[in-house]
């Protein structure tokens, strides 16, 4: 697949994702794709962490993630670990598809994947610490130190090694995005500073691997540590982040990228001022320091794993702004909150069935939930719940 795309460009680029915009524009709000880095992204992108490692799931998800670039999402998040290895070659195989059938072109997409948490192989054993150990430190990855939680990593040859078997799991030359998974895990063995000079660790081999072609940029996917409140053991600081990342990489780093849950369950990324400003003093949000950088943010769980399609928000949507006739108000009202939340790039929202699929695109129909609204469902405020 890579060798018949050689010519054209082996990552999302400005005139590709422009393209895509412009094509499946049509019958859609102007505001259905958000426009970063001079990308023009969906403001609702696909997960795949759920759902079994077996044969039928990843029929599914195939089949799901080939229509959601047919229906206008061209944003695709998955990680090594999830579903054992198998999501990103499900991903793999339906860029196969897309690419054979002229649906779209690499240029078009933005696909990011992770590293951090050792996978799992499909099989499975019964000595899953003894696994992971021997993919980490018995391949001479990593010292017995730098796995940490019994199955978490950040070594540089491991991560590394790592970006290696996700390109070959994803059938590209290289990501849009390559995340640190969870990096706050480590915050749990390690004191502040040990796990800061991970972190520098971890940025240089990332830099490497943007100079050597492999990833466009790369970031940290949290799950309470951004949004957590600063008295919290794991909590990060993108500032002390951001400050690595010019240590490492000077003013033209490729530290470019966050995600993080954003919900009406979980609103911490847009309602919590727990982050220091970097280009200006104070505190603000998650998603409002971001956007001082001109981060991609991704709000992960955006409906709480499916949990949220009961949750009714406190606040009525606008009449300009609900729900399209025949959706489902509860999760087409999620959803707008957490793509229109100012700042954040792409929704994105696990789909394994065709039939989501079509229905959470709906929402790309209306236009994005205003700001007071967003205010309203979610006030802003000093202090976070813990997690």
């Amino acid at each position: 697949m890579v060798s018949e795309l050689v010519t054209r460009p082996q990552y999302a680029t400005e005139a590709g994702t422009r393209r895509f915009a412009e094509r499946h524009g049509s019958g859609k709000a102007s505001d259905a794709f958000s426009e970063i880095a001079k990308l023009q992204l969906s403001s609702i992108g696909i997960g795949t962490y759920l759902g079994p490692p077996d044969d039928s799931t990843d029929a599914l998800y195939t089949t799901a993630l080939v229509e959601a670039v047919r229906q206008g999402i061209n944003v695709i998040d998955t990680a090594s670990n999830y579903r054992k290895r198998r999501s990103e070659r499900v991903v793999g195989e339906a860029l196969r598809q897309l690419f054979a059938m002229g649906e779209c072109y690499r240029s078009e997409l933005f696909i990011s994947s992770k590293a951090g948490f050792v996978p799992m192989d499909a099989k499975g054993t019964d000595d899953p610490l003894g696994y992971f150990r021997s993919r980490t430190v018995g391949r001479g990855l990593a010292r017995d130190d730098e796995l940490r939680c019994g199955c978490h990593c950040m070594s540089p040859g491991y991560l590394r090694a790592t970006l290696e078997e996700s390109l070959h799991g994803l059938g590209l030359a290289m990501v849009d995005v390559y995340f640190l998974h969870n990096p706050e895990s480590q915050l749990q063995e390690l004191d502040r500073p040990a796990f800061l000079d991970r972190v520098r660790r971890a940025f240089e081999a990332m830099e490497r691997a943007a100079d050597d072609g492999l990833l466009r940029c790369y970031g940290v996917a949290t799950w309470p540590g951004l949004r957590a409140a600063r008295r919290d053991r794991d909590y990060l600081s993108l500032r002390e982040l951001w400050s690595l990342a010019e240590e490492v990489g000077g003013s033209r780093h490729r530290f470019r990228a966050v995600e993080a849950p954003l919900s009406l369950h979980l609103p911490e990324a847009h309602s919590l001022r727990n982050q220091d400003r970097v280009r200006g003093e104070g505190e603000a949000s998650l998603l409002e320091v971001a956007a001082e950088l001109g981060m991609v943010v991704l709000g992960s769980a955006a409906l709480g794993q499916g949990r949220l399609a009961q949750l009714q928000a406190s606040e009525p949507l606008p009449e300009a702004h609900a729900a399209p006739e025949g959706s489902e108000a509860r999760v087409h009202a999620a959803l707008q909150f957490a793509r229109s939340a100012p700042g954040m790039t792409a929704a994105l929202v696990g789909m394994a069935q065709v039939e989501h699929v079509r229905h959470n695109v709906r929402t790309l129909s209306r236009p994005r939930a205003p700001r007071d609204w967003i205010d309203a469902v979610a006030p802003p405020r000093g202090a976070a719940i813990t997690s």
